[in-house]
């Protein structure tokens, strides 16, 4: 699924990320790689998505967003 999909206060396992290079090196460079958790925060499906990774809180635009795709971690 992609994270732009996602619920609020889920945690997820980041799978792929398909977006342009210099971008998809930015995330990389924050710690969001692939395997990483990450939990969203809010998602009122509007504007960007406020999530967590690495202990530290990012807001993600829907563009990006749409191009992660994750699976949901086990409870």
């Amino acid at each position: 699924m992609r994270l732009k999909e996602g619920k609020d206060h889920h945690t997820y396992i980041v799978q792929e990320i398909h977006i342009e290079l210099n971008l998809e090196r930015r995330l990389e460079a924050l710690g969001l790689t692939q395997g990483a958790e990450i939990t969203i925060l809010n998602n009122d499906k509007k504007g960007a998505m406020t999530v967590r990774f690495r202990g530290t809180r990012f807001a993600l635009g829907r563009r990006i967003a749409d191009n992660i795709i994750v699976k949901e971690a086990a409870a």
